[in-house]
């Protein structure tokens, strides 16, 4: 049985971006259907706060982040690789890129009336409302794009996307790594969320031949799960032991200390926690819930803010 738990829902674009390196890799996974919007009682019991989607656990540890998720699925199972040695820099900064310009041009783009009429078309009127209500608190005082703006940049991205599939039957050569699978998420949600909108692609079928190549890396094995047995499973563990050096202090806030960290733009809702290590790359929370136990909660550093809880 997979341990490997993917806290998701189905039209979430960083879910698929997970979804498919979990395919690449041809790992098992335990699949939990989550809210795509507030409240989610079972998600906060687990993350403490965090509420952005997907999440991954591994018995009471708890990655938040797309970009983290890749990470500890690279320490899973290391071949076939995400991070080839020779990309490993330029890989990481052009799925940053992705993760960040390329998704908000894309979901301003996405989520134009047209489109959100149509992903919404099979729910009741008020579900449309009730979205973009939730969106709107999670962006916070973030600068969005006018739809206008938004078509003209996704038109420029897709371009110089198909510039690089045209040399390599992926973004940096024979086989993919994390960058394409940061670059395909908000394409995909584009062809597959709101399929009126994908006559953007016309111009630049290198782009389709190239989605169609990634799509067919699959989502390795999945087994249905609840959000109770993924509490349950957290709650009968402890977390996993803390290795190497655990504490790169940029900050002045010792480990041990009451904190909280929130993403910096999109969904800042924060966690609080104990600090119980501040590594190069990651910082990572001691938490108690009445219905989880003890886990610990990770998070990436870049895109977060780490802050002391006033005493």
């Amino acid at each position: 049985m997979s341990h490997l738990i993917l806290h998701h829902y189905p039209s979430s674009p960083f879910s698929e971006k997970i979804r498919l390196a979990l395919g690449y890799k041809q790992l098992a996974w335990k699949s939990v259907i989550i809210p795509s919007v507030m409240p989610k009682p079972d998600v906060v019991a687990l993350t403490g706060g965090y509420r952005k989607t997907p999440f991954l656990q591994i018995g009471a540890d708890i990655y938040c982040d797309s970009a983290l998720i890749c990470d500890v699925l690279e320490h899973e199972q290391p071949e076939p690789v995400l991070y080839p040695p020779h990309l490993k820099g330029v890989a990481r900064v052009f799925a940053q890129w992705a993760d960040t310009t390329l998704f908000w041009a894309a979901m301003a783009y996405n989520l134009q009336p047209k489109g959100a009429a149509v992903l919404f078309a099979q729910l009741p009127a008020e579900a449309a409302q009730v979205f973009a209500a939730d969106r709107r608190a999670m962006s916070g005082n973030m600068q969005r794009h006018r739809p206008e703006d938004a078509t003209a940049a996704y038109r420029s991205y897709l371009r110089r996307i198909a510039h690089m599939v045209e040399e390599h039957d992926f973004l940096f050569g024979t086989e993919p790594c994390v960058a394409d699978f940061a670059t395909y998420h908000p394409l995909w949600f584009t062809r597959q969320c709101v399929p009126l909108m994908s006559e953007i692609f016309a111009a630049t079928p290198a782009v389709l031949e190239w989605m169609d190549r990634m799509a067919a890396l699959g989502h390795g094995r999945m087994e249905r799960f609840s959000a109770q047995d993924a509490i349950t499973v957290a709650a009968g563990m402890d977390p996993l032991p803390l290795v190497g050096d655990v504490f790169q202090d940029e900050h002045g806030i010792p480990l041990g200390s009451q904190v909280t960290i929130a993403a910096e733009t999109f969904g800042t809702e924060p966690t609080e926690g104990e600090l119980v290590a501040a590594t190069r790359t990651r910082y990572t929370l001691r938490r108690t819930d009445p219905r989880a136990g003890t886990v610990h909660v990770h998070f990436p550093r870049i895109g977060y803010a780490l802050r002391a809880v006033a005493g």
